[in-house]
């Protein structure tokens, strides 16, 4: 109990000591493709400039004002490593965890890796999940920890393990600061993140040629989707003289192809647990013409910052009434849900509702709380 007093103590008085698990597939935040890692790059910073105490267990070349713990050289996606992923996050799961009792709040953005650790542990845990959860195989590897506290990063998240001892929802946020606004739009359309059969790409080049605009992929291919690449939409980039693929950008070119297109197409058949590459786009004031489904319905304002569809007819259409949005309305939309301070408060607040229960069983639920969405 004494633990647990000084803990609500020290965030009443403004500062928690927060151990924060980035994963280390690619360094926090990324220098190219990644979500997760950008997520917690941009929380820990946030939660440094709030004046909390925050370690983070990163890459060696995360770059962070938090007190840095090196679990790994660099990122293992692009050392061409990721087969270690599980054996290297159980030596940084060991160094945080053998630390446990410096911290207040353990944050885990390493989902199930860390869930054995988090049930023995002396300081209160707090698990984001940060994938999806619709898979009968994914469940099974939340089932046997349903009572660890956890943090959605949508709504719609919750409804494939309602089980889970969901305590709150926090929308995930960019660092708004990266990209510039940009009032007058482009006449090009966007297809941005991954080639993969769920991201849909041969849907974004569907609508491109029916809308009759030019679309620009900028996407990175993983090892276990070059087949589909390959096979499938290779061949239609090659029929098709209206698109342009320039693989992998980084932040600084994401920011200009974001901020220079017409649209960007969000053409998902999965149900995305939060789309950032959407909030990504509405910042630089260009909208989203996306497919319902997953997160993106909490996401986009349907008619305001972007067009939603359940078919490609519908978004063909969208395409065409995306002229008649007001890019501002884009911007400041993320400037109000999709914030870091949005994200920061929303996590103080569960952290908080944590230390003020670890003196009870670690099944016991505590208050739920919804940011951002």
């Amino acid at each position: 109990m004494r633990r647990v007093l000084r803990s609500i103590n020290t965030f009443r008085e403004g500062q928690m000591r927060i151990a924060m698990i980035s994963p280390l597939v690619e360094a926090t935040p990324p220098a190219l493709y990644g979500g997760t890692e950008r997520v917690v790059a941009t929380l820990t910073e946030e939660l440094v400039r709030r004046g909390h105490d925050v370690t983070l267990f990163a890459t060696a070349d995360a770059q962070t004002r938090a007190r840095l713990v090196a679990c790994e050289p660099r990122g293992l996606r692009l050392q061409g490593r990721l087969a270690e992923l599980d054996s290297r996050t159980a030596a940084q799961l060991r160094l945080v965890f053998d630390r446990a009792e410096q911290f207040d709040v353990i944050h885990n953005h390493v989902d199930f890796r860390a869930f054995s650790f988090a049930a023995r542990s002396p300081t209160p845990v707090l698990s984001t999940a940060h994938g999806r959860l619709d898979k009968p195989a994914i469940q099974a590897r939340f089932l046997p920890y349903l009572g660890l506290p956890h943090a959605s990063i949508s709504r719609d998240q919750q409804r494939y393990l309602p089980e889970l001892n969901w305590i709150g929802t926090v929308c995930n946020a960019i660092a708004v600061e990266h990209f510039h606004f940009r009032p007058t739009p482009g006449d090009y359309l966007v297809f941005l993140g991954r080639i993969n059969p769920e991201k849909r790409p041969d849907r974004a080049i569907a609508i491109a040629a029916r809308a009759g605009r030019r679309l620009v992929i900028a996407a990175k291919v993983d090892p276990e989707d070059e087949d589909y690449y390959h096979d499938e939409i290779a061949p239609l980039i090659r029929r098709s003289p209206h698109v342009d693929f320039i693989g992998e950008v980084d932040e600084t070119q994401k920011d200009a192809l974001l901020g220079g297109a017409y649209a960007t197409l969000f053409p998902i058949d999965w149900p995305e647990p939060f789309g950032l590459t959407m909030v990504e786009s509405m910042a630089t004031g260009t909208p989203v013409v996306a497919w319902r489904n997953g997160s993106v319905p909490e996401v986009i304002d349907d008619g305001v910052t972007g067009f939603i569809g359940s078919s490609i007819d519908e978004l063909v259409a969208a395409v065409d009434r995306v002229r008649l949005l007001d890019r501002h309305a884009c911007r400041a939309d993320v400037e109000t849900r999709f914030a870091p301070p949005v994200m920061a408060a929303g996590y103080e607040r569960l952290y908080r509702a944590l230390t003020e229960t670890a003196d009870e069983t670690p099944r016991r639920a505590v208050p739920a709380v919804s940011v951002g969405g």
